[in-house]
């Protein structure tokens, strides 16, 4: 009683920061980058190496993606990312990742 306490959820999402991100594709480290934002938004600016899958087609697209690799979810500013993140842990998948703040911060601090 008293002791510390492990209050983390292990459906919690962890997030990467743009510039880990930018970081991660500079060394050609291999991971998926999946963008869940919808085709017009993916016309207007996009994340070079990034798959679309909008995120009414996430659960569609599970049987093409490999449980075993690191999957990277963004979208405008981490919202709908962090639903199709905590849909793919559902699913089984344990190396998820969200990119905080979405492609605005990563307009922001990687690509302006």
């Amino acid at each position: 009683v008293g002791g510390p306490t492990d209050v983390s959820d292990p459906n919690d999402v962890i997030e990467l920061t743009p510039r880990e991100v930018a970081e991660k594709l500079k060394r050609g480290d291999d991971f998926d980058l999946l963008d869940v934002r919808e085709p017009h938004e993916w016309a207007i600016a996009r994340i070079e190496g990034a798959r679309l899958v909008p995120l009414g087609s996430v659960g569609d697209a599970i049987p093409t993606l490999d449980p075993a690799r690191e999957i990277v979810i963004h979208c405008k500013g981490g919202v709908r990312s962090a639903k199709a993140a905590r849909q793919l842990q559902a699913a089984g998948f344990t190396r998820v990742r969200n990119l905080a703040g979405g492609i605005l911060r990563w307009s922001d601090e990687v690509d302006p």
